[in-house]
């Protein structure tokens, strides 16, 4: 299968290897390279632990609870960076594509979530979602959850200039790694995959894989 994240993933490092200075290439496999030998799988939330409560925040300003998420059964929610992240535009229309109609099928909700507020409108319209985009407030779940990150080269920012805090809004440069987590009904972590390198992220199938539900919707 060519359309595969793996193989994305590899077409974007190739086209960066021959677009962007030796320096800048660089310092993204630097940052990615520190990030993936500080994450430790113990420092962040485990299967079968119990989601403390949270609001997210829709397009449309609504709160989204998680009582309300998990009502009649699990829910599935896409931690990404931001909206104009490169990585994050190649994986979140492939799950997109690949999970939401089983998953709506199923009765599964299927959010993308962000610290940046509010939602990135051009996200959507760009490739046509249909899951669910939502605001993380300040980090809030994220933070909970143990998958955030603050990079170690934080460069002066000169006023008027654009940052990672001025993009997400919260003017801090704290940041998820991307994560899929699958909360049950009984609110505990189902499953939980974090991303520390942002370029190496879960195929959708071993998602679906995590969701019997959505298998036995789909042969229904």
């Amino acid at each position: 299968m060519t359309d595969t994240l793996k193989a994305a993933y590899a077409a974007l490092q190739a086209e960066r290897e021959h677009d962007w200075a030796p320096e800048q290439l660089r310092a993204n496999a630097a940052t990615r390279a520190a990030l993936v030998r500080k994450y430790d799988p113990r420092n962040h939330a485990q299967a079968g632990e119990l989601v403390d409560d949270f609001t997210l925040t829709a397009e449309d300003g609504t709160a989204i609870r998680r009582d309300d998420l998990i009502a009649r059964g699990p829910a599935v929610l896409i931690f990404y960076r931001f909206g104009g992240c490169p990585a994050c535009n190649i994986a979140l229309p492939r799950y997109d594509r690949a999970l939401f109609p089983a998953l709506s099928r199923a009765g599964i909700p299927l959010i993308a979530v962000s610290p940046q507020a509010p939602v990135d409108p051009e996200l959507r319209a760009r490739h046509g979602l249909k899951l669910t985009l939502a605001c993380d407030p300040d980090n809030a779940l994220g933070d909970w959850l143990g998958i955030t990150f603050e990079p170690e080269d934080k460069p002066a920012v000169a006023a008027g200039q654009s940052w990672i805090g001025s993009i997400t809004g919260t003017g801090t440069w704290v940041l998820p790694q991307p994560t899929i987590l699958i909360i049950g009904r009984d609110a505990q972590v189902r499953f939980i995959a974090v991303s520390p390198d942002w370029m190496e992220r879960p195929e959708p199938e071993a998602i679906l894989a995590e969701l019997p539900e959505a298998t036995i919707a789909a042969a229904a």
